[in-house]
């Protein structure tokens, strides 16, 4: 009986399927926060490897501070972030921040609102690439409350990028 028992076991675990990294990353995630999630950089420099370590190349190099990311995955202490132009790469989690910032998109230029209404009163006009704070966007509102360059007021949602459809920040 005990023969056949640790034959099942042995069985079981040649037959098994093997967790790679990436099979591994889906399925947790390292800090216990949800994936996606947004953050931004911390650092004026930050190199994005390959792979979460550094004995992995450094593919990139990202010169802008505040730059929102997206963290896709986790492993350990090295945090899988996507850029709004789809670049991706691996960073130590030292290298972000959990401040929610904003980029505005192009193209042209986007008015930043004084109030969350399309028929508001410009306050300034914003040039796409500009990086800046997401204070607040309301449940069930098309508009968030931002700070750029000095100024707050309210963009819509699709004018930037840091926030996901839906997603409420109070």
């Amino acid at each position: 009986m005990l023969l056949r028992t640790i034959l099942i076991l042995l069985a079981l675990i040649l037959t098994a399927p093997v967790a790679g990294p990436s099979q591994a990353l889906a399925q947790q995630s390292a800090s216990g926060l949800p994936l996606p999630r947004f953050v931004s950089l911390r650092a004026e420099e930050v190199n994005l490897r390959t792979g979460p370590g550094v004995r992995y190349p450094i593919e990139w190099v990202i010169t802008k501070r505040e730059l929102p990311v997206e963290i896709i995955a986790e492993f350990e202490t090295w945090r899988k972030i996507r850029d709004s132009q789809g670049t991706d790469g691996w960073v130590h989690q030292t290298m972000l921040t959990g401040r929610r910032t904003l980029m505005v998109l192009g193209p042209g230029v986007k008015k930043l609102r004084r109030t969350d209404s399309d028929a508001a009163a410009p306050l300034v006009n914003v040039e796409p690439g500009v990086i800046g704070r997401l204070l607040q966007c309301p449940r069930n509102s098309e508009f968030c409350r931002v700070e750029v360059e000095g100024y707050q007021g309210w963009f819509r949602r699709e004018e930037f990028w840091g926030v996901y459809k839906g997603e409420y920040i109070e």
